[in-house]
């Protein structure tokens, strides 16, 4: 059985990961009903000049990049991880510096 410390650890991780989720669904939901209206109002008010997609279109690639850092790269990239190692890193050569 993990210690107490790491096992707190890994729940707080958890629940950093499970509101990152959260926050990118909240996200998808909102990305649909603004597209949604966008839509209308660009139907009603400008029929032959469609310009809704082209907010779909950059703010659709934002949340690309969003999923996959939620979903498939998590940490990867400029996580945890390597903050720990860029840390241990420093920690070594300040150790090294010091006389």
């Amino acid at each position: 059985m993990p210690p107490p410390d790491e096992e707190e650890k890994r729940y707080k991780e958890a629940q950093s990961r499970v509101r990152k989720m959260k926050s990118f669904y909240q996200d998808l939901v909102t990305f649909v009903w603004v597209n949604i209206l966008l839509l209308v109002i660009n139907l009603i008010f400008s029929p032959k000049v469609l310009w809704f997609y082209w907010v779909a279109l950059i703010w659709g690639i934002v949340l690309i990049a969003r999923a996959l850092n939620t979903f498939t790269i998590k940490d990867r990239f400029l996580g945890k991880e390597w903050e720990e190692k860029k840390i241990d890193e420093i920690l070594k050569k300040e150790k090294h510096k010091k006389p």
